[in-house]
């Protein structure tokens, strides 16, 4: 297990305004909101999710980044679990030709309306029982996903990617904190994440459940 960093370029890219996120409305009924996953959450306002969450191409240079990394090729099977509206899978068929892309999110809304491509290998379900074979694929992918499920569930996601997966190519990228600035800016500006950790804390826990892939986290600074 490893850390190692592929999407800090795209989270800084993004501009917040931590203090108004909770001034401006009712944080804890935006958060109901958010947590169904729906429209709400994908397209609708910003105070309720990501006001509007639609491909502009920012995951290539991820998709780049991981399959030169773990020396994805054509014909290896790739997962992404909690893929949300599948930008990253479909980058990954553009920059690997002839590899296979399979995608599960909890979010019936968001696999309707995911990237038109790679929308008929998507399927709606639960990460803590990932519905694949054991050593399914060939690589495994869930990126701000995990830290969205209470204890119990995320325990029981985090062995069912170490089962789908062959070897160790994984990487999950999950939200942490590494001080108080960081833990106040995180609980001001998450709306659905339900796994408050520190970067040791997260160790700890891939290292419990089993798992052995990569993994890297995002900061709130």
């Amino acid at each position: 297990m490893a850390y190692v960093d592929f999407i800090s370029k795209v989270h800084k890219s993004t501009k917040r305004d931590y203090v108004q996120r909770v001034v401006e409305h009712d944080k804890a009924a935006c958060a109901e909101i958010a947590g169904r996953f729906d429209k709400d959450y994908w397209d609708g306002e910003r105070h309720t999710g990501y006001g509007g969450y639609r491909y502009d191409g920012r995951w290539r240079v991820v998709a780049e980044d991981m399959a030169r990394h773990y020396g994805i090729k054509p014909g290896d099977r790739i997962l992404d679990v909690g893929c949300g509206k599948a930008f990253l899978l479909y980058e990954f068929t553009q920059v690997v030709p002839g590899c296979e892309v399979v995608g599960i999110d909890i979010s019936s809304y968001a696999v309707e309306n995911a990237k038109e491509e790679v929308r008929p290998f998507l399927q709606v379900g639960d990460a803590k029982s990932l519905p694949f074979d054991d050593n399914a694929f060939d690589f495994v992918v869930s990126i701000n996903a995990l830290h969205n499920l209470h204890l119990p569930d995320l325990w029981s996601s985090l062995e069912e990617i170490e089962r789908v997966g062959k070897g160790n190519a994984k990487h999950i990228v999950i939200e942490a904190y590494r001080n108080e600035r960081e833990k106040v800016n995180l609980m001001y500006w998450q709306l659905t994440c339900r796994a408050f950790h520190t970067p040791e804390e997260w160790e700890w826990l891939f290292a419990r459940t089993g798992y052995t892939g990569d993994y890297s986290y995002i900061t709130f600074e």
